[in-house]
């Protein structure tokens, strides 16, 4: 598919700090794209360079193959929706969202119109005559969307929009956002911390680390395939299994850990003897009593020294040796939780290997 934002090397420092490490990134029109990863590690500042709120020292911008390098912010057509809702105390909702079409001299049934179409798209209906002090944060964080959208934009700049709301509203809000985007194509850039927002809103993710991009990907590559151990711990919970690659006869991979052998079903170009590190994610794994049988090279025997009832499953920590396993069991039972030793069936279809192995492995 064809790039309608695309960044081509770009580069970013602050004095001697390096901000971003030549950059790039394609982002199809229409999609919802996430900026994800630490603080500090570039994300934000990437999406300024599309905003022109900042300018690369090295690379180019582009939207729809139109380079962007210094261009100021009002004729770029990219509204950037911030942390802060930035709504103007003084003016009413209606004022809020109809500023734009102000300063445009747009005509008063124009404003009338389109106010009333923003007010619908996020179920504001009836609140356009008050302030922003008079309405809840998620209420006010829907005008803003508003205010980014009214004058028609196809690209969206979101830089941590949800993070002032509580938990139950952010999903809320979220989940209008995403239905307003899918249904109109608004092609939109998401900066996020948040790993639950990345993946549930995303067709694309780019995780980010030390101003370079890491990976990426569609949120299953992202959580399922992570191509680095930073990108597998960044995004969820993980279980890290270090050991060596093994052959076996009929041509399938296996991995020895601490003198298990592990079958795998991932298909990879690994040879034998080549250093390993398996990605295990929590609800790869199945409590299993000692008494059921499970196939060679899927289980391991442990005990359950803590959980944590969670409503809809049971977090699991299990010793096996000298490790600690996180397991998610979402087969809760009424009647409490397990205790004592079990076996740990792991789902082969979704162990992932790494090359390397400790904090040097990588995809």
């Amino acid at each position: 598919m064809d790039a309608y934002i695309e960044f081509r090397n770009v580069v970013k420092k602050f004095d001697d700090f390096v901000a971003l490490d030549h950059v790039s990134l394609q982002i199809p029109k229409g999609a919802f794209v996430t900026l994800l990863g630490p603080s500090g590690c570039g994300k934000t500042t990437l999406m300024r360079q599309l905003a022109g709120f900042s300018e690369p020292e090295e690379g180019d911008v582009l939207v729809d193959g139109k380079r962007m390098n210094g261009l100021p912010p009002f004729k770029r057509n990219t509204p950037l929706v911030f942390q802060e809702y930035a709504l103007f105390p003084h003016m009413t909702v209606y004022e809020n969202i109809s500023y734009g079409l102000k300063l445009k001299k747009a005509p008063k049934e124009e404003k009338d119109r389109k106010v009333a179409e923003m007010l619908e798209m996020f179920n504001l209906q009836g609140l356009d005559g008050r302030f922003p002090k008079q309405l809840s944060g998620g209420q006010q964080q829907r005008v803003a969307f508003a205010r980014a959208l009214v004058m028609g934009q196809e690209i969206l700049l979101l830089d941590e929009p949800l993070s002032n709301l509580d938990a139950k509203l952010r999903v809320e809000v979220r989940t209008e956002l995403r239905q307003i985007q899918q249904k109109f194509g608004i092609t939109t850039m998401y900066v996020t911390h948040d790993q639950d927002e990345a993946l549930s809103m995303s067709d694309i993710i780019a995780v980010m680390r030390r101003g370079r991009i890491e990976q990426i990907g569609s949120p299953w590559e992202i959580y399922f395939r992570p191509a680095t151990r930073f990108v597998a711990d960044f995004v969820g919970t993980v279980n890290f299994l270090e050991g060596t690659a093994h052959r076996e006869a009929d041509g399938s991979l296996s991995v020895d850990h601490r003198g298990m052998r592990l079958r795998v079903d991932e298909d990879t170009d690994l040879q034998g003897g080549e250093p390993v590190t398996l990605v295990v994610r929590p609800e790869g794994i199945s409590l299993m009593g000692l008494e059921e049988t499970v196939p060679e090279g899927t289980a391991l025997r442990g005990t359950i020294e803590n959980y944590s009832f969670l409503g809809r499953m049971i977090r699991y920590w299990v010793r096996v040796g000298e490790e600690v396993f996180v397991i998610d069991d979402a087969n809760v039972d009424l009647t409490g939780a397990r205790t004592g030793d079990v076996q740990l069936r792991l789902d082969t279809r979704k162990l992932h290997v790494l090359k390397g192995g400790g904090a040097d492995a990588a995809g």
